[in-house]
């Protein structure tokens, strides 16, 4: 079969593609004939090891997210069949529940072996079924970007109708974001530094636009915008360079979820309008497989289409890392098997 892989040393450089033997599912697998990939911001740093000793093993093949059908199964597999269409989950040993270290340890395209490749061997709950109403290129970005905005609305932040919501850029996380605050009756700002991505946000049902280069201190900006009183969440996935108007632009008991680090990864902010706010601070790293049974339960009942940017051939994996780079992108880039 086919793989695009890191093979020899780690680096951007070594991504190849190659081939490996077809595998062979056993008792409690699964072998999946992917379709489709997609990717995500983390398979930027992934060839160069950027997630430091949890890579130990090379060849890796490359990618998290992605959409097949089950071709055959092992024994003892009771709840799968041939013939259905399926996404492996990124995280492979998160069933339901809380996060916890050993939960944390098995993710595709990092620790083990990803989605790029023609076939792939997966644990009878290591894949959920794909939303019906969705093809295999949009069924693909929804087990990392999608589940990690269920769960940091839903899951840990138990929106309500009428809340406000501000969401920063226009990638995949956001637009999901996006979309799943809407459903749940919410009032969503969202950033950019393109008018011409805010006026698609517009179209996908945004109520406030704010383009970040036009007005630098967005966060008493967004503030403003509601009376004074602040959101009472923030889609945060800046990091270094962002947090401070994050801060600025959160109410007194509001929730920051901090998803992604694209400015930079340290921090250095006061603390007091943290602590006298009540302000709390989440960390989402996507989430469980029944995170993901209850995110696509919702897109099938409310018809929910991801946005996909651009769809790139298999062979054309570098291209498409490198167009996520430009931060041309609005919405999800994926890969066609």
């Amino acid at each position: 079969m086919r793989v695009f892989q890191v093979e020899g040393s780690w680096s951007p450089e070594n991504m190849r593609m190659s081939t490996r033997p077809d595998p062979k599912p056993g008792p409690g697998q699964v072998r999946v004939r992917m379709s489709a990939s997609a990717l995500n911001y983390r398979d930027l740093i992934i060839p160069a090891r950027g997630y430091g000793t949890r890579q130990q093993t090379l060849p890796l093949v490359m990618l998290s997210d992605g959409c097949g059908v089950v071709e055959s199964v092992g024994e003892k597999v009771t709840s799968l069949k041939v013939g259905d269409r399926v996404c492996p989950l990124m995280f492979q040993s998160w069933p339901c529940g809380h996060p916890d270290r050993q939960r944390l340890s098995l993710t595709l395209g990092c620790e083990i072996d990803g989605t790029m490749a023609d076939f792939m061997v997966l644990p009878e709950e290591g894949v959920a079924p794909a939303p019906s109403h969705l093809n295999d290129i949009e069924a693909a970005c929804l087990p990392t970007a999608g589940v990690t905005a269920w769960r940091a609305l839903v899951t840990e932040g138990r929106m309500q109708p009428g809340e406000r919501v501000l969401i920063l850029g226009t990638g995949g996380v956001s637009l999901f974001a996006l979309q799943f605050a809407k459903v749940l009756g919410a009032h969503v700002t969202i950033t950019s530094s393109s008018d011409e991505k805010l006026a698609r946000a517009k179209a996908m049902g945004a109520d406030e636009l704010v383009n970040y280069r036009k007005i630098p201190e967005w966060g008493k900006y967004v503030r403003e915008l509601s009376e004074g009183e602040g959101v009472d969440h923030v889609v945060e996935v800046g990091g270094e360079n962002t947090m401070a108007q994050s801060l600025r632009a959160v109410r007194p008991g509001g929730v920051i979820s901090v998803i992604g680090v694209l400015s930079g990864g340290a921090l250095n902010i006061p603390l007091g309008p943290i602590v006298t706010g009540h302000v709390r601070l989440q960390g989402i790293t996507v989430g469980s497989r029944c995170d993901f049974l209850a995110m696509a339960r919702a897109m099938s009942r409310h018809t929910i289409h991801p946005a996909v940017s651009r769809v790139f051939e298999f062979a054309r994996l570098p291209s498409a890392l490198e167009f996520m780079a430009s931060g041309a992108h609005f919405g999800k880039i994926c890969i066609k098997h």
